[in-house]
């Protein structure tokens, strides 16, 4: 039996933080020409938001791209590149109103883990910002020094959010029936299936879509950077 008897699960683009970083990272990127032709990069990685946003992207679409841009280059300048990002564009948009929230599940002995699509190396830095000690991400796979451009594993996307954190569970000997309350924070409506496997589903700063079903669910919607204007 778990020590804490609740589980809080975190989204975090336009969850915890008002922006992406996935694309967020992309267009830092292509801003500073390291991924190829600076229009084509935007263009595309436009795109895909767009579709991410109508619930219209495949798991496979959605990380064929963004993992292209680390197989481009080494990890040691990913990783200078990252620290910059960090301080650039996540820093600045990580608010009070995010950390507070996070720090009060913490603080209540909740378990707590940011659940997201982007993958490990984007978000690992920024889940560790926001104190979170777990993260479950698409994993990019990494052989012989670099990484390939490919997934390993499950994408932590939709339906592979729920297998994540089963698994993750798993391995710790727990399964989502032996915490009182479950909750789980997110905006999108691709973050469904996780939802409705939750006992306390919050729909945070929600699309249009999302915030519908949730009315029509009585799910809870918190707003949260509305506190911030």
């Amino acid at each position: 039996m778990p020590e804490s008897r609740r589980l809080a699960l975190f989204d975090l683009d336009h969850t915890l933080l008002p922006i992406d970083s996935d694309y967020q990272w992309a267009d830092y990127l292509a801003r500073t020409g390291r991924a190829g032709d600076p229009v084509e990069a935007q263009r595309r990685n436009d795109e895909l938001m767009h579709r991410y946003n109508a619930g219209d992207l495949t798991a496979q679409e959605a990380s064929e791209f963004m993992l292209s841009l680390l197989a481009r280059h080494d990890p040691v300048d990913l990783a200078a590149w990252h620290e910059a990002f960090m301080l650039e564009v996540i820093r600045p948009a990580i608010s009070p109103v995010a950390t507070d929230l996070v720090r009060n599940h913490l603080a209540a002995g909740d378990l707590c883990a940011v659940v997201t699509a982007t993958n490990h190396f984007v978000t690992a830095p920024i889940a560790r910002a926001f104190g979170v000690p777990n993260l479950l991400a698409t994993h990019a796979e990494y052989q012989a020094g670099r990484f390939t451009g490919r997934v390993a594993g499950t994408p932590c996307f939709r339906e592979g959010k729920v297998l994540r954190v089963e698994a993750w569970l798993a391995d710790q000997g727990m399964t989502l029936n032996d915490f009182q309350r479950t909750f789980f924070y997110s905006d999108s409506i691709n973050d469904v299936p996780l939802l409705e496997v939750v006992t306390d589903p919050v729909a945070t700063n929600p699309s249009r879509p999302l915030r519908e079903l949730a009315q029509e669910k009585g799910w809870r919607v918190l707003d949260l950077f509305d506190e911030l204007s």
